[in-house]
């Protein structure tokens, strides 16, 4: 494995103009790559090797464990398990539940979530990484470690998510880069290019377990992120197609099923309508969705109110 053609020269950076009754008041810059599950970059717009946290694009990389341990066939947890511990979701009452159940079926107390509880929040529950979290513990719990100390990078479930990350990248795991998410949990600094091939093993057939869980966030994308939220809406119109995940500071992954393509998407200034508008303006190039879904995605992600518009300017290469 490896990357290949991840030159520095290309293509310029993608541009998102804010329109105002037709006129330009701000403006965004993007950077986008495809690649095969090989590591060949496809396509770009922008530099390949632009650096940047994944941020929580990495988790549905980090529930591996949660279903290669035989956490979530124990639990009898399903489909739903698996897509709660993918989401950055928005601590609704099913939501905060289906991670719950996620620990009460691993037998495990709430206490044990290290997830922050916001002023305006009743329980750590409702925190938007709550389902990673709890799958993390889960996972602790069927592995036979330690529960205090989860997020820690030495302990050895974030070890053995770095390893397979690793393994996925086909580097040695000694070489990621790691810092702390605002979850508490660890995240990772990588090139575009490495979050792209990321998703194009999660849209890949080689592991039964990424495909189980790409599957499982297809079928039940209101778990994900939300009514409304960019995820959800996308998958629900992808026709079983592509598995979309975003992150915080203007990142954004999908991939597309069957054919083993990831796409990865890093706004400058961390905007994310403007990485939505980058998202839609690619799909229509690549025609991974179909008109009547881009028309009713488009109407709701690039029209912020009345008078205002977003609008992408750059291709693909």
């Amino acid at each position: 494995m490896g990357l290949s053609g991840s030159s520095r020269q290309g293509t310029s950076p993608l541009e998102v103009v804010l329109l105002r009754n037709g006129i330009a008041e701000s403006l965004h810059r993007a950077h986008a790559v495809v690649t095969d599950q090989r590591g060949r970059l496809l396509m770009r717009a922008g530099d390949p090797q632009h650096l940047s946290f994944i941020r929580s694009s990495l988790k549905p990389f980090q529930a591996q464990l949660f279903v290669s341990s035989g956490a979530v066939d124990a639990q009898g947890g399903g489909d739903r398990a698996m897509a709660i511990a993918c989401a950055s979701h928005d601590g609704t009452l099913e939501q905060a539940r289906e991670a719950f159940q996620v620990l009460w079926r691993a037998d495990v107390d709430v206490s044990f979530l290290r997830c922050p509880c916001g002023l305006d929040k009743e329980s750590a529950l409702q925190h938007n990484c709550s389902g990673k979290h709890a799958a993390f513990l889960a996972s602790c719990r069927r592995m036979g470690w330690p529960l205090e100390g989860y997020l820690n990078r030495e302990h050895p479930l974030q070890q053995e998510v770095f390893n397979r990350v690793a393994e996925l990248l086909g580097i040695p795991s000694a070489e990621l880069v790691i810092a702390c998410d605002d979850c508490g949990a660890p995240t990772l600094h990588l090139p575009l290019c490495q979050m792209a091939l990321l998703y194009a093993h999660l849209g890949g057939a080689q592991s039964a377990i990424l495909e189980r869980l790409a599957r499982a966030m297809q079928a039940h994308p209101e778990l994900v992120a939300g009514e409304g939220r960019f995820d959800t809406e996308l998958m629900r119109r992808s026709l079983g197609l592509l598995v979309s995940k975003g992150g915080a500071e203007g990142i954004q992954c999908l991939a597309r099923m069957g054919e083993g393509l990831g796409l990865a998407i890093k706004v400058e200034d961390g905007s994310s309508r403007a990485k939505w508008a980058v998202a839609l303006h690619l799909l229509r190039q690549l025609d991974w969705l179909t008109p009547s879904a881009l028309e009713e995605l488009e109407q709701q992600f690039l029209i912020p109110m009345a008078g205002q518009r977003l609008e992408v300017r750059g291709q693909l290469r």
